[in-house]
């Protein structure tokens, strides 16, 4: 457990000062990536620790009277757990990308319109 406060454990978003809609297009975009992260993490840890369950409790003298069979059936049930943390992170960063969408929506009509990019002039062969 952190010491720190709520906001200041992820720097990434709390960093992210509220000014304007770049802030909320970067604070949707950061979150959304740490969500994918964070969920990526947890279904590589799910498939890991299933590993390890099996090796580490086949045989083992109190689970052996049920047979390896229920060592399985433990392990599925506890990595379970984890794959659906995993699938409720996949879903936190689909939640943001429709938050970004929904602030647009509701507020683009107040939005500053963004200044067209001045492109710049192609290289001319002919000036070497």
């Amino acid at each position: 457990m952190s010491d720190k406060p709520g906001r200041s454990r992820i720097p990434e978003l709390s960093n992210i000062p509220w000014q304007g809609p770049v802030a909320i297009t970067n604070y949707a975009k950061v979150g959304r990536d740490l969500c994918r992260d964070l969920g990526e993490e947890l279904t590589l840890g799910a498939d890991e620790l299933y590993a390890v369950l099996i090796r580490s409790f086949k045989g083992h003298p109190v689970l052996s009277v049920f047979g390896a069979p229920d060592v399985r059936m433990r392990a599925r049930r506890v990595v379970k757990r984890l794959k659906r943390a995993a699938e409720l992170q996949k879903g936190s960063g689909v939640e943001l990308v429709k938050f970004h969408a929904q602030f647009r929506k509701e507020f683009v009509d107040i939005l500053p319109q963004a200044k067209p990019e001045k492109r710049r002039a192609e290289f001319n062969w002919n000036d070497v």
